[in-house]
């Protein structure tokens, strides 16, 4: 596993040193990226001392020694793919106005916008400075887009007055990066069975029915419950999406073969989560050649195998967990499916909003139980797979508190 952490001008700099340690201390490889402000305050040679790794102090070359060339031109590019998570400590009111606008200007605020991996930032700056409508409106902004920031304290601060504004302590700051990196290693011991992405139902040998989904909910869910210690069965429709690399995968195309698959699967599993938006309706007959055109044409369907009823049928201790896309009486039309198909949970969208749900990276959706309802605001998807796996283990722990008693 692998962050970057950003350093920005601040007095607090120094205190970033002590956060490498710490979070290598969890395994965690570290790349350090120094806006220039803060070489001010710090040398990079401190930080490639305790890192074993070049420090990156500019967007173009590695020092002022080095002649910009094509490999540090995208180095920024390289490093957004390559991080599980970006943090940044300390995190000025100047470097959180830039995320929250858009504004590139150095590798640091490239970075942000290049890449998908979560963000943890934490602010440290003069009390009048955190507390001035600009920096709480650029601070909401974040968290609207599923930033976690991890507030400062209050107290005596280095330009002498006191207030909030100091850096949080770094034991926070490390537990907020682990708890978005989902390295509390709570599924441990976990078998969970992830459907993913549309299927598939052929026409004829080019034409085929299917929907939007891009299978990015549940690979991100993948994702989350691998580092999370559990051991993760995806089962994926046809996507554009690269798999965690520790997820075992099945590839299928139509409503059957996923069916198939998941019923195949599902004794290994203690937990089953159903992302996918598989076809409701299939061709009754598929044309063995590719149909002409000759004016109207009229394609008769008929309904394709209920996976979730069919798992909630034969599973046992297993916790069955759907999903559900809605238009319309969202919440009413959920509540409904968690009855009839014997779920222990489902999460629903309202796919009609712009931007979030299918094809989208965010998402807002509604966690309903038997017994709670759970409401989790646009954020990334990512963000979204953490908050349902929060649910997940609050199902499991009286199922585990009964089975050990």
């Amino acid at each position: 596993m692998k962050i970057a952490l950003g350093i920005t001008g601040g007095i607090a700099a120094y205190k970033a040193a002590e956060i490498v340690r710490l979070v290598q201390d969890h395994g965690i490889h570290v790349q350090v990226v120094m806006t220039r402000a803060a070489q001010e305050f710090v040398r990079p040679l401190t930080f490639a001392a305790l890192s074993g790794e070049k420090v990156i102090t500019g967007m173009f070359a590695a020092g002022e020694e080095h002649e910009p060339n094509l490999d540090s031109a995208i180095e920024h590019i390289a490093v957004a793919q390559s991080i599980d998570a970006l943090l940044v400590v300390p995190a000025t009111a100047d470097v959180l106005a830039h995320f929250a606008q858009g504004i590139a200007t150095d590798f640091l605020t490239t970075l942000y916008l290049a890449t998908t991996a979560p963000v943890v930032v934490a602010p440290a700056m003069n009390v009048n400075m955190w507390n001035h409508p600009a920096t709480q409106a650029n601070l909401e902004i974040l968290r609207k887009r599923g930033v976690r920031i991890v507030e400062p304290g209050s107290g005596y601060l280095a330009c002498g007055m006191t207030g909030p504004g100091r850096l949080a302590e770094n034991d926070a700051i490390v537990s907020a990066l682990l708890e978005v990196l989902g390295s509390s290693q709570d599924l441990a011991g976990e078998t969970v069975l992830i459907t993913a992405g549309p299927t598939r139902e052929k026409i004829d040998p080019v034409r085929y029915l299917t929907n939007r989904s891009s299978g990015r909910m549940g690979y991100a869910l993948a994702d989350a419950g691998l580092r999370r210690g559990a051991r993760v069965l995806l089962v994926s429709g046809p996507t554009a999406l690269t798999p965690p690399a520790s997820a075992e995968l099945t590839r299928v195309e139509s409503t059957e073969q996923m069916r198939d698959t998941v019923l195949n699967l599902l004794p290994q599993a203690t937990i089953v989560i159903k992302t996918a938006a598989v076809c409701d309706y299939h061709p009754k007959s598929t044309a063995g050649q590719k149909m002409k055109r000759k004016g109207p044409m009229t394609l008769e369907l008929e309904p394709t195998p209920d996976i979730l009823k069919d798992i909630s049928q034969k599973k046992g201790t297993q916790l069955l967990v759907g999903f559900a896309a809605e238009t319309e009486n969202v919440l009413e039309n959920a509540r409904q499916k968690l009855v009839s198909k014997n779920l222990d949970a489902i999460v629903v969208n309202d796919v009609s909003r712009e931007g979030v749900g299918f094809d989208a990276d965010r998402n807002a959706v509604t966690i309903i139980t038997r017994d709670d309802v759970v409401e989790v605001p646009e954020t990334t998807k990512w963000e979204v797979a953490q908050r349902v796996l929060d649910q997940v283990l609050r199902l499991r722990q009286p199922r585990n508190s009964s089975v050990k008693a």
